[in-house]
C-alpha cells in the first residue's frame, strides 16, 4: 500500500508505503509499484493508530443489548421505572433486563426490594456505573441461586437474607445467567471507523477459557483490532499474530482494601512470574496503599497504575522516580461532572484526574476509555483532555498533538509513544482534513481510513 501526500504526525508532508504490515519508507515522490494499493491523503493528518488502553469488551458488547438507566439517559426515579415498563414490554417473557450506567443520583440505593416495586415478574439486573456492583430483584436473586449463595460478594440484610446486591461477582453471575451472544465484531467495527487499530482489555480476573475464546475472535477476524489482554499469572498465551498478554489486573476496593502484606506479597508473586501489575487505583487510599506496596514489593518495568483518579501532588515525583506509568480517562470529568460536584470532597479535587501535572512532572501517562463504563468514543476522551472544564482545573488540559498521542503507546508499553517510521508497524489512522482543521473539529468524523498491520480495515468511502 502506499499512502500519498499525508501530514505525518511530527514528520511532515510525505508519502508512506507499507509491505509486509511493515512502514518501508517515509519520503516525499514515492512511485506506486506495480500492484500496490493507492490512498490519496490530500494533506490529511497521519497518526500512528489510536490505541485503547484500558477497556472492557465483552461488557461492552453486552451494553449493545442493555438499557441504559443512569445518567444522562434516566435522572430520576420516575424515569428509571419508566425505562424498565418500556423495556419489559419490549421482552419476551422469562428474558431478562440488563440494566447498565445506575449511579444513586437517579433513584437512590437500588436492592431487590426497590426492584421488586417497579418489576417483580421479570428478572432484573441492573449494573453500577462503577462497574463494582450488579443489583438484582427477587426473581433474579431466585434464579441464580442467590439466597443459598455464601461468597463475601453478596451483601446481607440483619437477618442474613441476600438484598439482591452483589459486589465484585461479574464472573459468578456470569456463570448462572443465559446472557445473549455479545457481538464482538459490531464493537470491531464501530470502533474502526473511529480509528481504532487495538484495545487492551482490563477485564479482571479471567480464566483460560476467556482468553482463548477472546484469542480466537482476534484470530478469526471478528475483531480486527490487536488485543492486549490482562491476565493472571497462569493463564498461558495463545497462539495469534495479534493477541498478546498483558499484566495482571488487581482491583483495589475501599471497604475491602487487602492486608498490606498480602497485599505486597501478591505483587512479588506476579513479578516473579515474569509479569507486570495493573492496579485499579480511584480513591487517595488505595493510590498511596499501592505505592507503599510497590516500594516494599519493587517495581518491574511495565507496571502501571489504572485510572488515578486522585493522584497526591506529592507522588509525582515517586511516579516518575520509579517509572510507574499512569493510564487515565480525562472524559470522566465531562460525563460525571455532576456527581462529581456533589460527591468529590472539596480537598480531592485539587488532585482529581491530573493529566497536564502528570505530564509536566514526566510521568509517563497514557488513555483509556474504560468503555462501557466510559464512552468509547477516543474523541470524547481528546474533547476533554483538551477542552478541560474551567470547575476541574483548567490548567490540567494538554495541547491536541499531546492529547492524541495518550493513544500513541504500545500495548504493552502504553506512554512509549509509537512513530511513523521505516521498521514500524502499520498500525496507522488517517484523518480527512490537516492538522490545523483537525484541532477545531476532534470528532470521528475526520477519520478517513483506519490500517492495522497493513490492512485496510476502514474507509469512509
Amino acid at each position: 500500500m502506499l499512502i500519498r501526500d499525508a501530514e505525518v504526525f511530527g514528520a511532515g508532508r510525505m508519502d508512506v508505503r507499507i509491505h509486509g504490515g511493515v512502514i518501508t519508507e517515509c519520503a516525499t515522490g514515492l512511485v506506486r509499484l506495480p500492484g500496490e494499493d493507492e490512498i490519496y491523503a490530500g494533506g490529511g493528518w497521519l497518526l500512528p493508530g489510536l490505541h485503547d488502553h484500558h477497556i472492557h469488551l465483552r461488557s461492552l458488547a453486552a451494553t449493545y443489548e442493555s438499557v441504559p438507566l443512569g445518567p444522562p439517559h434516566v435522572r430520576t426515579a420516575t424515569e428509571f421505572a419508566a425505562r424498565l415498563q418500556e423495556a419489559d414490554r419490549k421482552l419476551l417473557p422469562g428474558k431478562w433486563i440488563r440494566g447498565t450506567g445506575y449511579h444513586e443520583s437517579v433513584a437512590g440505593p437500588l436492592d431487590r426490594a426497590v426492584l421488586d416495586r417497579m418489576l417483580p415478574h421479570r428478572p432484573v439486573r441492573v449494573q453500577h456505573r462503577t462497574g463494582v456492583l450488579w443489583q438484582l430483584n427477587s426473581m433474579a436473586c431466585e434464579l441464580v441461586g442467590l439466597d443459598s449463595n455464601d461468597a463475601p460478594g453478596v451483601e446481607r440484610d440483619e437477618t442474613g437474607r441476600p438484598t439482591g446486591r452483589l459486589r465484585r461477582m461479574d464472573s459468578w453471575m456470569g456463570e448462572r445467567v443465559d446472557s445473549r451472544t455479545t457481538d464482538l465484531a459490531a464493537v470491531s467495527a464501530a470502533a474502526a471507523a473511529m480509528g481504532i487499530t487495538g484495545f487492551t482489555d482490563a477485564t479482571p480476573g479471567l480464566a483460560q477459557a476467556d482468553v482463548d475464546q477472546l484469542a480466537e475472535t482476534v484470530e478469526t477476524g471478528r475483531i480486527v483490532q490487536r488485543v492486549h489482554c490482562m491476565a493472571p499469572p497462569e493463564v498461558s498465551q495463545p497462539d495469534g499474530a495479534r493477541f498478546t498478554l498483558g499484566p495482571t489486573k488487581i482491583v483495589l476496593d475501599d471497604f475491602d482494601l487487602p492486608p498490606f502484606d498480602e497485599f505486597a506479597d501478591r505483587l512479588r508473586a506476579i513479578h516473579a512470574a515474569s509479569r507486570t501489575v495493573a492496579v485499579h487505583c480511584v480513591t487517595r487510599v488505595q493510590f498511596i496503599l499501592t505505592m507503599a506496596a510497590l516500594d516494599l514489593a519493587g517495581v518491574r518495568a511495565g507496571d502501571r497504575i489504572e485510572h488515578g483518579a486522585v493522584i497526591p501532588h506529592e507522588s509525582l515525583d515517586w511516579l516518575r522516580r520509579q517509572r510507574v506509568s499512569v493510564v487515565t480517562q480525562p472524559h470522566f470529568v465531562v460525563e460525571r461532572a455532576e456527581q462529581y460536584r456533589d460527591e468529590v470532597p472539596a480537598a480531592d479535587l485539587p488532585d482529581l484526574w491530573r493529566l497536564r501535572s502528570l505530564v509536566d512532572a514526566g510521568v509517563g501517562v497514557a488513555a483509556g476509555s474504560d468503555a462501557p463504563f466510559g464512552a468509547p468514543d477516543p474523541w470524547s476522551v481528546v474533547r476533554a483532555a483538551v477542552h478541560r472544564p474551567a470547575e476541574f482545573h483548567a490548567a490540567e488540559a494538554v495541547s491536541v498533538p499531546k492529547a492524541l498521542s495518550l493513544f500513541f503507546g504500545a500495548p504493552d508499553s502504553p506512554a512509549a509513544a509509537r512513530w511513523i517510521t521505516p521498521g514500524a508497524v502499520a498500525d496507522l489512522t488517517l484523518l480527512s482534513v490537516p492538522p490545523d482543521e483537525a484541532a477545531h473539529q476532534l470528532d470521528a468524523g475526520i477519520v478517513a481510513a483506519t490500517i492495522v498491520a497493513g490492512d485496510l480495515v476502514y474507509s469512509r468511502q
